[in-house]
C-alpha cells in the first residue's frame, strides 16, 4: 500500500484571506515504512510574510523570492503523489492549503477520503494526552533535535516514524507465523515461529532408582506417617 506522508508550511491560517502555501515535503512510504524516495520545494508565494509565521519557519519572503511559484511546480508534485493516500498531522489544513492551491491552476482538488489525519489517530490512541508532532516524537524515543524550527520536509520525515508506530511500530515488519520444524514434527507442520531453541518435554515416570529411595524414604517416617497409607507406584 503506498502512501504519501506530507507536510506544508504557509504564511498563515486561511487560504481564503489571502494565505499562501510556501514549502511542500513529502516522503513516500510503503506498507507504512519509507521507501527513501521524497519530494521537497520552496514556493515563492508572490507576497509578504507575516512576522508570526516567519517565527515559525524562519522562510522571508525575500528568501522565497528566488523559487518557482506554485503554478510551476504543482504538476510535479502531482505526478510524485499519483494515486496514493494523502497523511497528513492536522490534515485538514494541509490539505484546506493545497487544495485551495489547485483550484488556483484549474486542477481538481483531492477528496477529504484522500487523505489520513495522524492528529485524529494520536487523538483516539492517546485520549486527553498532548499529541503535536515534538509530543508524539517524545513518546516514541523518535530523536526530532535537529527540529529548531518547522520545515515541512524535516516534519513530513518525522511524522513518517510517528505513523509507523501509530500503526503499530516495527513490528509489521517480522514475518511472524513462518513454519518450523519441531521434533516428532512432520516439516510440513505449521507453528508459531520462536528464536528460542525447543527442549523436548522431561519425562515424569520416575526410575526403578527413585522408587527404591522413595520406599526407604517412606519407610523412614514410621508406621503413623500418612504417606504409609497411600498405594505405592509400580515401576
Amino acid at each position: 500500500m503506498r502512501e504519501i506522508v506530507f507536510d506544508t508550511e504557509t504564511t498563515g491560517f486561511d487560504p481564503f484571506n489571502g494565505d499562501r502555501l510556501v514549502e511542500i515535503g513529502c516522503i513516500e512510504v510503503e506498507n507504512y515504512m519509507p521507501t527513501g524516495r521524497s519530494f521537497h520545494q520552496y514556493v515563492n508565494p508572490e507576497r509578504d510574510m507575516p512576522e508570526g509565521a516567519f517565527r515559525i519557519h524562519g522562510l522571508s519572503a525575500e528568501y522565497l523570492k528566488g523559487f518557482p511559484t506554485f503554478s510551476e511546480i504543482y504538476s510535479e508534485f502531482i505526478d510524485f503523489v499519483g494515486d496514493a493516500t494523502l497523511v497528513a498531522h492536522n490534515a485538514s489544513f494541509d490539505m484546506k492549503f493545497m487544495n485551495w492551491e489547485l483550484s488556483q491552476v484549474g486542477h481538481p482538488q483531492y477528496d477529504k477520503d484522500r487523505s489520513r489525519d495522524t492528529l485524529e489517530m494520536a487523538r483516539r490512541k492517546f485520549p486527553g494526552s498532548p499529541n503535536t508532532l515534538d509530543a508524539l516524537c517524545k513518546r516514541f524515543s523518535i530523536d526530532n533535535s535537529g527540529r529548531v524550527k518547522h520545515g515541512a520536509l524535516l516534519d513530513a520525515e518525522l511524522l513518517a516514524e510517528v505513523y509507523l508506530e501509530l500503526m503499530g511500530g516495527r513490528q509489521r515488519g517480522l514475518a511472524l507465523g513462518e513454519k518450523i520444524d519441531l521434533p516428532g514434527k512432520e516439516s510440513g507442520d505449521t507453528n508459531q515461529k520462536s528464536d528460542k531453541n525447543i527442549h523436548m518435554a522431561r519425562p515424569h515416570s520416575p526410575t526403578k532408582e527413585e522408587l527404591v529411595r522413595h520406599e526407604a524414604f517412606v519407610a523412614g517416617l514410621g508406621e503413623d506417617a500418612i504417606w504409609q497409607n497411600v498405594k505405592k507406584p509400580s515401576a
